[in-house]
């Protein structure tokens, strides 16, 4: 008898984002932009609990539910029924989202939520390994799945299809803030400006220290973080408090944003931040969590 499975949908941080072209007409993707990011994951998520039923249904809970409720079809019921019309079964499962994540907010809170359901389903529903590519029925849904599929430290490229897993990062901590405002996708790409970027390669043998993983991501940089200011005046404000921060070695956008981010060499310090980010009302949702830089 199938039992629930339950599994992390951990939230997708782009340290850096650089918009290096866009898909040519004739192309199956059109019109979509080629990126070079470098992504990593936080020990901290939304929750996706699949049980057996007869048919496909999904209930919402969590802080953040609400901003789903309106949405009839959102990635985690499109997940299913793709990964059900994979199979060629007639199968059904009560999923239940544990909502913990802002919406809208550039940290794949959407896409890791379809991946952990793609992961979840996989298990009820018995389904070998390797019997369906489920990086290719992500990617179909959206340009992030593959990665959140992947939840390890990566360097992305393409549309998000091109995948280069990190060497283990050495041990670093992030601080995460949202203003409270969702911001979706498509305004901030339709806002950037400017001429395409040169890709940027990490070094092969990878980041010794968290001061070296900063320097790189500060040479980097996110592309979309002019637009995405234009578009949600709270982000300029949300960085320069991240990075007067004690023990900041850099504040960043995470993605499109609104979501920030400052990076930590130690754990202690992230603490005394996030009491500090906290108390001082710095923005509505404060997280505080390692990066994963060790588990696939």
């Amino acid at each position: 008898m199938s039992v629930a499975q339950t599994r992390l949908a951990r939230a997708k941080i782009n340290l850096s984002l650089r918009v290096v072209g866009r898909r040519p007409d004739g192309d199956a993707k059109a019109g979509y932009h080629e990126l070079d990011s470098l992504v990593v994951f936080a020990e901290a998520g939304d929750q996706v609990t699949v049980a057996p039923a007869e048919t496909l249904r999904l209930s919402l809970a969590g802080p953040f539910a609400e901003g789903l409720r309106g949405e009839g079809d959102n990635l985690v019921l499109q997940a299913a029924r793709a990964l059900a019309e994979a199979l060629g079964r007639q199968v059904g499962a009560a999923i239940s989202l544990d909502k913990r994540l802002p919406v809208s907010s550039g940290i794949g809170g959407g896409s890791a939520d379809a991946a952990a359901t793609f992961k979840a389903l996989a298990a009820l529903w018995k389904v070998a390994e390797g019997a369906v590519d489920l990086t290719a029925l992500g990617l179909a849904l959206g340009a992030d799945l593959p990665v959140c599929l992947a939840s390890r430290p990566c360097r992305v490229r393409g549309i998000g299809e091109v995948l280069e897993p990190m060497a283990p990062l050495p041990p670093v901590w992030l601080l995460l803030a949202n203003p409270g405002q969702a911001l979706p996708t498509p305004p901030v790409f339709a806002a950037r400006r400017g001429a395409f970027s040169a890709p940027l390669d990490p070094p092969d043998e990878g980041f010794a220290t968290a001061d070296d993983l900063a320097a790189f991501v500060g040479a980097a940089g996110n592309d979309l973080t002019e637009a995405a200011s234009g578009l949600c005046p709270e982000i300029p404000k949300l960085l320069a408090g991240l990075a007067s921060l004690e023990g900041a070695l850099l504040a960043g956008l995470s993605g499109s944003g609104a979501t920030c981010f400052a990076l930590f060499a130690d754990g202690e310090a992230l603490a005394v931040a996030e009491e500090k980010a906290r108390l001082d009302g710095l923005a509505p949702w404060v997280l505080g969590s390692a990066i994963d830089g060790h588990r696939g």
